[in-house]
């Protein structure tokens, strides 16, 4: 389960260093309001999904993906953000 995270991660890093054309995610690392606006959408899609009971997994990763790939262009560590969680557990 990790690994796929950590894969998605490391995507996002290598299309930053070495964009490929045409790419989705060199896109939304590019394009700050293009990321900002599908992490908005996705959270009302899955928010959706979950009212009608239908798609939530399907929604669920598309909110994780547009998230990493925001922190990304944005220069937000995943890393620093499990730091900041585990700091929180009691």
């Amino acid at each position: 389960m990790l690994k796929s995270l950590e894969s998605l991660i490391e995507l996002a890093r290598d299309r930053k260093k070495n964009p490929v054309e045409g790419s989705y995610t060199n896109k939304l690392l590019n394009d700050k309001l293009l990321s900002k606006a599908k992490v908005l959408e996705e959270i009302d899609e899955l928010i959706e999904a979950v009212e009608e009971n239908k798609n939530q997994i399907h929604e669920a990763a598309d909110v994780f993906y547009h998230l990493l790939m925001y922190l990304e262009a944005n220069d937000i560590k995943i890393e620093e953000v499990i730091s900041e969680l585990e700091k929180r557990k009691r």
